[in-house]
């Protein structure tokens, strides 16, 4: 039978050169060529040309309504709300802008030619993408009928300058002592779980946390799209694989998983835990990769191990709940907590250990640091600061035998 009203069909397309062809179409222009001019006069805020390094020449005409966001070091984040709403994140704070698309048209056509520069597709069969930008900046794009005001994009970018722990602690985020208190967990090869809501800067943290992984060690990263900047030499990165227009050819972060542990890693750092792989993840961690690391988004650190226990029941296999709580609570030692709190700033709040299950079956915690929080300033930014709660963590010896310096004077409050 025919539909009476058959669903509209998305706007087309105007054909580009694949950023993974070799050759160049006939039409295009010569590689000397520079990115042809914006229609405005620029401003003393315009980004200069050399700060097209990175993208796609093409990729910057479909993008100019939003180009001068995207060379702001300021803007964190690019949220396009259909072709006549544009907001952009600045230091933690939403800020409605001016900037619009000419019409849905020429959003949908940038975001086409994007994931067609990175080897994907979105279409009516396949209406959402993940991907990055060039520049490593994260995408995630939703076309109608799924978006109902028109083509919904966020831009999560990439920093161009990495974070590291001094900066970290300059802005109040972490304390010293928390900090060197993570470095010797990453030393001592305890396997570490940051979690946190969204925007709370989870895979920031992570990046600057893996920084205290020694230069030997072999790393393998696995991620569905690749954000993580780890400096080490010994780098392994992965990244998954969308599935054809057949449904075929896909490779989930479950299959990365499989295959990262007949590669003899030292270390497994995953992007985000998601789904069925987090309970192949516990079993890599409970068979001998310590030191391992990922993201996982939850409320709180205790919120964050029943997020892993619902994630391994989604894996289909059969086992008794008690049985996953002894895998998560014996393959995690440390929880760390990352906050966004209402004046946009991002703060580690708890450092959590994890320790083995209670008689009748409960998780145990017990907080080695918490942000404790004072009076807001009368211009509403959030004050507090990072104490230890006085508690030796359960290896502390062990620490003190490798010659770190867990002692009680340490945890003094």
């Amino acid at each position: 039978c025919e539909l009476l009203n058959p669903p509209p069909k998305l706007a087309p397309v105007p054909p580009i050169p694949n950023a993974h062809s070799t050759s160049a179409p006939p039409s295009s222009p010569p590689s000397t060529a520079s990115p042809p001019p914006s229609p405005s006069s620029p401003s003393p805020s315009s980004p200069s040309s050399n700060k097209l390094e990175g993208y796609h020449s093409y990729l910057i005409v479909f993008l100019e309504p939003i180009r001068d966001f995207l060379f702001d070091e300021e803007v964190s984040e690019i949220m396009i709300n259909g072709p006549h709403q544009i907001y952009i994140e600045k230091r933690g704070k939403l800020h409605k802008t001016s900037a619009r698309f000419n019409s849905e048209e020429s959003l949908q056509a940038a975001v086409v030619n994007i994931a067609q520069s990175v080897g994907r597709r979105i279409d009516e069969k396949n209406p959402r993408l993940d991907a990055r930008l060039p520049d490593g900046s994260r995408i995630h794009a939703v076309l109608p009928p799924c978006a109902r005001k028109g083509t919904y994009v966020s831009i999560r970018k990439f920093m161009r300058h990495a974070m590291n722990m001094e900066k970290l602690i300059s802005f109040g985020a972490i304390t010293p002592k928390a900090a060197e208190f993570l470095d010797i967990c990453v030393k001592m090869k305890k396997n570490i779980l940051v979690a946190g809501g969204t925007g709370s800067g989870k895979t920031s943290l992570l990046n600057v946390i893996s920084s205290f992984i020694p230069e030997g060690d072999r790393v393998i990263v696995i991620e569905d799209a690749s954000e993580l900047q780890l400096q080490q030499e010994h780098i392994l990165t992965m990244e998954t694989k969308a599935p054809d227009k057949h449904g075929e050819g896909g490779v989930s972060i479950r299959d990365l998983i499989h295959s990262s542990l007949r590669m003899r890693p030292d270390r497994i750092v995953i992007g985000e835990v998601r789904g069925a792989e987090a309970l192949d993840l516990l079993q890599a961690l409970n068979t001998g990769h310590g030191g391992s690391m990922s993201t996982i988004h939850a409320n709180s650190p205790r919120d964050a191990l029943s997020r892993l226990e619902t994630m391994c029941l989604m894996s289909g296999i059969e086992m008794p709940l008690r049985a996953f709580r002894d895998q998560i609570a014996s393959a995690l030692q440390i929880v760390v907590y990352t906050n966004r709190f209402s004046d946009g700033s991002r703060k580690v709040t708890h450092i959590t250990e994890v320790l083995p299950l209670s008689e009748d079956g409960k998780y145990q915690l017990q907080d080695v640091f918490y942000f404790k929080r004072q009076s807001n300033t009368p211009d509403g930014r959030v004050q507090g600061k990072m104490i230890p709660t006085g508690y030796l963590p359960s290896f502390s010896q062990e620490a003190i035998q490798n010659g770190f310096p867990l002692t009680k004077e340490f945890f003094q409050v």
